[in-house]
């Protein structure tokens, strides 16, 4: 069954038909629903009103159910979505000139304060419009939206006589094959554990035409909305959103939007996160009960609902009624996160790659300060002015503090900004949530790197045992480490099987997550959605027809089929094996164009015993400064930001192999001519201090390049770098490549100095700091190597670079960044900037002290002219001198050195 391309990047869900017929249908017999996003409560007579589909078929009178399936659908890509990528990659667009020209040259003027010696080394607190994001802030979900956050609850559980079985799917049934769903709900062994967890995915199998109807239905009705709302018809629905603004107000929220590129690989995926239960019973056939409930959500951050499902299950037990899974329904539905803001794609991968708690902080502010006055009625203009006046904020508590709990506050602050805080009230109970604020593509649920690492590096580290060589596979050779050997099949799209015999379903499912999580590094896309957290051996054919597939089970017979996979990944020991039925990898064209082109690095090439001890492609060296911060409790989020560089690295490194053999890379879209002026700063790509070390690298990864170079993963890739470069704010300059110019080459004054013009010319906006950051992050010594032009033996640069770090310090994102400056760096930049404002005020002074005596030779002449007519009155010449001294006496500066101001004679 072919498998569509890639996952989407943004977190955006589209509600199903099905859903909207139930809703309105229930709509008909009771009052209007309350919102999603806020507080509501349902009572009994309204929860009876929703009807459940239960597993005898009684359902709705709904003429068409969604039909789901854990396989994706079989039609081609190209025909799967309303979103669909173009097939090639569009051209760059012309880079505007002007954008690169110093705003501060029209608009700014020399500050003239002078820092202090004994002043603190923070950054200057002045407001600067440039240095913050002028477009309007939003709510990820926002207030009044029809969406859902959990679409479907399905409860499940085990006959003796007829096996697993569906008992309620609420509110509506999803699918017809009730016995897949129930197969994988309950799990193997799923009786001898008192509780397991397990998730899996669910793919949208609805055919084109069905697809095409219910998108020109939703046009139609959206029309239609938008023309009663022309008319001053009110919508009385409570379905009206802000999709159904007029056109105008439509395009600016694309145009907000345009950080967020879309992907074409079909609908959303739904996560199913499942709990299964075994009670006790000596009633009961076998002496217990095993039920299971699951949650079906479009959020990857479905997690979040554990405590909730351990509650409701129970519940459950107690009374397995369908009006339980309505209690749980509209208590999840009603969780608020109107007030989690909407993160660009920039300042997302700021707020990941951060450990600050504090990052983006005014964004929440803003969204607390708008929603004050939005409760006090103010006007949408007062709420924009309100959102980019840092003078409007007032003092907010934050979530835990002593003030924030005696105060009762109804708005705060999160205490850390990577999750959002709020809460579920189920049966009476306040649940707290926390949810992830910006989440990586590929990040679906709550795993673990640094256990997926420890899990097979402790056997290969204790008694290493070889692999079977494989070009693709064993890049350092036979001993290769065992993580390096999963991340090559993933990268080269091999069949992958987590094994855990005798473990919890919950575990393998985490294993594979954590795979697909190590093998994007938040960049590359096209893993999840072929990924099968947990399958079962009645399933395999459907697996088969998948390819490059990542599944988790707990069988032990598929140890014994080695046709079924290429490398398995068995938990319990901590071992992996690389099948001997597995395709050997072809010689490619590439592979022979370089080996003609290096013959001095072919031994280089693929999996020989040098190749292994000289480690060209530095994976060994990798792992072993990744080791050593999972052995200092570095934490997750080091270890997750480890991974992501490497996968940056390797997919740069491919981008240079690819213009080294082919001439030219589908990996790189940027100007194909350098403006004049900066033909000095034109470079792109990876950075290496000397040709050796390239070829030696590149040599290194050949065979695992190639590899990729005809995976889905691949071509997703390029797809999104077509997609991103249309909205990335700096694009005349490779910022990345001129960073790694001055962290790992050896420059000249000159080379450098050009390099330092190039970041002070560009680096003005809010989105180009942002970008600027996020090629030196805090964890690669931040904006040391920047910084360091403080100190060139350049005047001008010197005070470039104090201009640019002031621009940081008022960034919001930036402002952490100067913060973590040495203060020797931070010395240095305020004894330049008062040598440069003394130059400053220097220069005006001495320009207005030749407009004082321009002023006063000219008095001086219009006193003689007037002396010589008043000479024939007998009028004296020396009252004549002595009054136009007392005139030039009674002119003097300004007290602030600007302005001449006429001293007061009295």
């Amino acid at each position: 069954m072919n498998m569509t391309s890639s996952i989407p990047l943004p977190n955006i869900y589209y509600k199903s038909e099905v859903t909207r017929v139930a809703m309105s249908t229930a709509a008909v017999t009771q009052q209007q629903r309350p919102s999603t996003q806020g507080n509501a409560e349902t009572s009994a007579t309204e929860t009876q009103t929703l009807a459940t589909a239960t597993s005898n078929g009684s359902a709705n009178a709904i003429n068409r159910r969604t039909s789901l399936s854990s396989f994706p659908s079989s039609r081609p890509p190209s025909t799967m979505s309303r979103h669909s990528r173009p097939s090639r990659s569009p051209n760059p667009p012309m880079i505007d000139t002007d954008h690169a020209s110093d705003p501060s040259s029209n608009s700014k003027t020399p500050s003239s304060a002078v820092s202090s010696q004994n002043s603190s080394l923070s950054a200057l607190r002045k407001y600067n419009p440039d240095a913050h994001n002028k477009r309007p802030l939003q709510s990820q979900y926002p207030r009044g939206e029809i969406e859902n956050h959990v679409e479907y609850i399905l409860v499940a559980s085990f006959d003796i006589d007829k096996g697993p079985i569906m008992e309620h799917q609420y509110p509506v049934a999803i699918t017809g094959d009730e016995a897949m769903l129930a197969e994988l709900m309950l799990p193997d062994q799923a009786h001898v554990r008192n509780q397991d967890w397990t998730i899996f995915f669910l793919h949208k199998d609805t055919s084109q035409e069905e697809e095409e109807a219910e998108q020109k239905e939703e046009r139609r009705m959206r029309r239609q909305r938008r023309m009663d709302k022309a008319n001053g018809i009110v919508n009385l629905d409570g379905e009206s959103s802000e999709s159904d603004d007029d056109n105008s107000e439509e395009s600016d929220e694309e145009s907000s939007d345009k950080t967020e590129p879309e992907d074409g690989a079909g609908p959303p995926l739904i996560y199913v996160l499942n709990l299964v239960n075994t009670k006790q019973d000596k009633t009961a056939k076998r002496g217990a009960v095993v039920k299971a409930m699951a949650i079906c959500t479009r959020h990857p951050f479905l997690h979040i609902y554990k405590p909730l499902l351990l509650l409701a299950l129970d519940e459950y037990f107690k009374n397995p009624h369908p009006a339980t899974l309505a209690s749980l329904y509209e208590a999840v539905n009603t969780m608020d996160l109107s007030l989690m803001p909407k993160l660009s794609l920039l300042e997302k991968h700021l707020l990941q790659a951060s450990d600050n708690k504090d990052l983006f902080v005014e964004k929440f502010e803003q969204m607390v300060q708008m929603r004050m006055a939005e409760d006090k009625g103010e006007a949408p203009e007062t709420l924009a002015i309100m959102a980019g006046s840092p003078e409007r904020r007032v003092d907010l508590l934050r979530n835990g503090t002593k003030a924030h709990v005696q105060t009762h506050s109804t708005y705060s602050i999160p205490r850390d900004t990577h999750e959002f805080e709020t809460r579920v009230v189920y049966n009476g109970i306040p649940i707290p949530i926390k949810v992830p604020v910006a989440i990586s593509p590929e990040t679906v649920g709550d795993f673990s790197l640094i256990k997926l690492i420890q899990t097979f590096n402790d056997p290969h580290a204790k008694s290493p045992q070889p692999f079977a060589l494989h070009s693709h596979l064993t890049t350092a050779g036979a001993y290769t480490h065992p993580i390096i050997v999963l991340a090559n099949a993933m990268l080269t799209q091999k069949r992958v099987i987590f094994l855990g015999y005798n473990r919890p379903s919950g575990e393998v499912a985490e294993a594979v997550l954590a795979a697909c999580a190590l093998a994007s590094g938040g960049i590359l896309r096209g893993f999840t959605r072929h990924a099968f957290p947990y399958t079962d051996l009645s399933k395999i054919d459907d697996l088969l027809r998948v390819p490059g597939f990542i599944a988790g089970v707990t069988n032990p017979t598929f140890e014994n089929h080695p046709e079924w996979w290429d490398v398995l990944c068995d938990l319990p020991t901590g071992r992996m094996k690389i099948s001997n039925r597995i395709d050997t990898a072809p010689e490619t064209e590439g592979i022979a164009q370089f080996r003609q082109q290096n013959p001095m690095y072919a031994a280089a090439i693929g999996y020989s015993q040098s190749n292994a001890a000289s480690d060209p492609s530095g994976d060994a060296t990798f792992m072993i400064d990744v080791l050593r911060s999972v052995a200092a409790r570095h934490g997750e989020g080091v270890i997750r930001a480890k991974w992501r560089d490497w996968v940056e690295k390797f997919t740069r490194i491919a981008a240079a192999f690819e213009e080294t053999v082919y001439g030219a890379s589908a990996l790189y879209i940027g100007v194909e001519e350098a403006e004049p002026g900066n033909e000095s700063v034109s470079g792109h790509g990876y950075v290496w201090p000397d040709e050796p070390s390239k070829m030696k690298e590149l040599a290194g990864g050949v065979m695992r390049i190639e590899g990729w170079r005809n995976t889905r993963s691949y071509n997703s890739f390029k797809q999104d770098l077509a997609q991103l470069y249309t909205f990335r704010p700096l694009k005349a300059l490779d910022l990345h490549h001129l960073h790694d110019r001055l962290r790992q080459t050896k420059l000249t004054p000159i080379s450098s100095r050009e390099i330092y013009i190039a970041l002070s010319k560009y680096t003005h906006s809010y989105d180009e700091i942002c970008q600027l950051l996020t090629v030196a992050p805090e964890s690669h010594a931040g904006l040391f190597y920047v910084a360091l032009g403080l100190f060139h033996k350049d005047k001008d640069v010197r005070v470039k670079i104090v201009d640019l770090l002031e621009r940081i310090s008022e960034h919001e994102a930036g402002r952490h960044w100067w913060k973590a400056l040495s203060r020797f760096e931070k010395l240095a930049y305020y004894r330049i900037k008062r040598q440069a404002d003394a130059e400053v005020r220097g220069v005006v002074e001495a320009k207005e002290g030749l407009d004082v005596c321009e002023r006063a030779s000219s008095g001086l002449r219009g006193v003689w002219e007037t002396q010589e007519s008043a000479s024939t009155e007998g009028v004296p010449r020396v009252v004549r001198v002595r009054n136009f001294r007392s005139s030039f006496d009674n002119t003097t500066f300004g007290s602030n050195g600007t302005n001449p101001a006429p001293r007061n004679p009295a």
